[in-house]
């Protein structure tokens, strides 16, 4: 009988290479370098074409090709690519008498891992892994540990601590928020058993788009420290809100009323929620959780305010304690309703800054967390600025300048629309009922 014995080629199709990867991986890499090159090609090309008609006195272009950069690594979530990147030679100055250079939108100068390898940094950093970890923990995803030495991670949480202080600093006075988002989030520090307290601060624009505003290590969630960080806002342009969503038992809102004290204020039903739970038997909270779920889901304001008092009705003779926290604190959980429906749903909770630090909040409970304070800041700085890029912009974004310049709103629908000689500073619920 003839045995048929497959040559090496087709050995290597049906698995791993003489060097263990496989062949899937290895075109997936050439692929990916042959992309680039043709893209790093076009880039350049483009750039040069762009300059064609510029001149010496000799009639000599001033932007041409001059050869390639030397040859290097470039750490992606394909693996490890080789790039040998086409370098241009720009004779043109600039007003300041300075060379112009040509600077790579794809490959930026000396860029040795693609912005999506750099996320992944600060996520593991974050959640506890150690530096010298990170090379065998990469390795096996990207094929190489080229780039990821425990030197320079180092070198990069210092980075990510500058930038963090930079975003902290820059200046607020062009941006309105009209809708801001607070929580105090809790890391444990690794090598002191410290606890940090990021306050963190996230906010609408008006043109709906959502975008972190402040970053800062509370030391705790103090009124004290909430005030310095709005006075410190302030400071740096920043306007005073419509509305502030967040828990209630934050410092945060003793420090807003002292620092804008025109700001609305609405409770995180998440928090709420949870709150009353915890005062109730197990054997009360189902139906507590639906009773409950009456009042924040209610069609406007009057249906919630019904719902709440049949709560108050069927659990207060009992548990007077928890349903005391719903009837206190009534007038700021319902504030939602006098904005445009279509945002309801996004101010009813802290929900931006819950399910950001969500993995982070999990991973708290089995590991050690950061390594020092200032790191704790950088990595939490970092990973939003990463899931920032992902966040989507409030349901009608149209609508939020409109609640900038005042105007009302009755069962979440538009009643008024304030024309130019209209106060725009925000509508008080009391006057505008």
């Amino acid at each position: 009988m003839l045995k048929i014995v497959p040559d090496s080629d087709e050995a290597n199709q049906n698995g791993a290479n003489p060097s263990g990867e496989s062949v899937l991986d290895a075109l997936a890499r050439d692929g990916a370098r042959q992309m680039l090159a043709a893209a790093l090609q076009a880039e350049v090309a483009a750039y040069v074409d762009a300059a064609a008609d510029e001149v010496d006195a000799d009639g000599h272009r001033l932007v041409v090709r001059n050869g390639h950069h030397e040859p290097r690594e470039v750490t992606t979530a394909a693996g490890a690519v080789p790039v040998r990147a086409p370098r241009v030679n720009d004779k043109r100055t600039d007003e300041a008498g300075e060379r112009r250079r040509f600077a790579s939108a794809i490959l930026p100068a000396w860029a040795r891992k693609s912005p999506q390898v750099a996320e992944v940094l600060p996520l593991l950093y974050l959640h506890g892994l150690s530096s010298n970890d990170f090379a065998p923990a990469l390795e096996q995803f990207l094929g190489t540990s080229a780039g990821l030495s425990p030197a320079t991670i180092t070198r990069l949480t210092g980075q990510w601590q500058d930038e963090a202080t930079a975003f902290n600093t820059r200046s607020l006075a062009g941006t309105d928020y009209v809708y801001v988002w607070v929580d105090g989030i809790h890391l444990t520090v690794r090598l002191s058993q410290d606890r940090v307290c990021l306050l963190v601060m996230i906010g609408v624009r008006a043109d709906g788009r959502k975008e972190l505003i402040a970053l800062a290590d509370g030391f705790r969630e103090s009124a004290e420290s909430w005030a310095d960080l709005l006075r410190d806002c302030k400071r740096r342009g920043m306007a005073a809100p419509v509305l502030a969503i967040g828990d209630g038992a934050l410092g945060f809102w003793s420090a807003v009323r002292d620092v804008f004290p025109t700001t609305r204020e609405q409770r995180c039903w998440f928090h709420k929620i949870g709150n009353v739970l915890s005062a109730l038997p197990k054997s009360a909270q189902p139906g507590a959780k639906k009773a409950l779920a009456e009042i924040w889901q209610a069609e406007d304001r009057a249906h919630a305010e019904t719902a709440a008092k049949n709560f108050a009705d069927e659990y207060g003779a009992k548990w007077p304690k928890a349903v005391a926290k719903i009837t206190d604190d009534l007038a700021v959980l319902l504030e939602f309703y006098d904005y445009p429906a279509e945002h309801w749903v996004h101010l009813r909770t802290t929900n931006p800054i819950e399910s950001t630090f969500a993995t982070v909040r999990l991973r708290q409970r089995v590991t050690k967390g950061p390594g020092s304070r200032a790191a704790g800041v950088a990595m939490a700085f970092k990973l939003i600025e990463s899931a920032q890029t992902r966040w989507r912009a409030v349901n009608a974004p149209h609508l939020v300048a409109l609640v900038r310049a005042g105007a009302t709103f009755e069962k979440g629908r538009l009643v008024e629309r304030p024309d130019d000689q209209t106060d725009h500073r925000p509508v008080d619920r009391q006057q505008a009922a």
